[in-house]
């Protein structure tokens, strides 16, 4: 029940999400890292109590503000497929709640993969 719950919510938010400015992942690899950190703080703060709802709530209300910043002065959320890469792994952190580092190894590692794919170069392998 939760899980659908949360899906709902995270399709809520795509649906009603600002229209993205271009269609490719924009991250950098050091941004990859950041965002892992950013999810794995995403974890800790569910394991402190934070609702689900509050937090994608946070994430989304961030991601309608950064929009008023041009996109190549954002950090990571340039466009939708960067918010949808941020957004499915917070989903993650409440749907599937795992430990801390899990999430942020498994975001690294899927950040990685896609940024890779992008530019034609072999990904890294995570060391955390």
């Amino acid at each position: 029940m939760r899980f659908r719950v949360l899906c709902a919510i995270g399709a809520a938010c795509a649906a009603t999400a600002l229209p993205p400015a271009a269609s490719a992942l924009t991250v950098t690899l050091d941004e990859c890292t950041e965002g892992a950190d950013f999810i794995r703080n995403a974890a800790l703060s569910r394991d402190n109590g934070i609702r689900a709802e509050e937090f994608l709530r946070r994430l989304e209300d961030d991601l309608v503000a950064i929009q008023s910043v041009p996109p190549a002065l954002r950090w990571f959320a340039r466009d939708g497929d960067d918010e949808e890469l941020l957004r499915v792994a917070a989903i993650s952190v409440f749907a599937e709640p795992r430990g801390a580092d899990d999430h942020h190894r498994d975001f690294l590692s899927n950040c990685r993969a896609v940024v890779a794919a992008a530019d034609g170069t072999p990904p890294r392998i995570a060391t955390r």
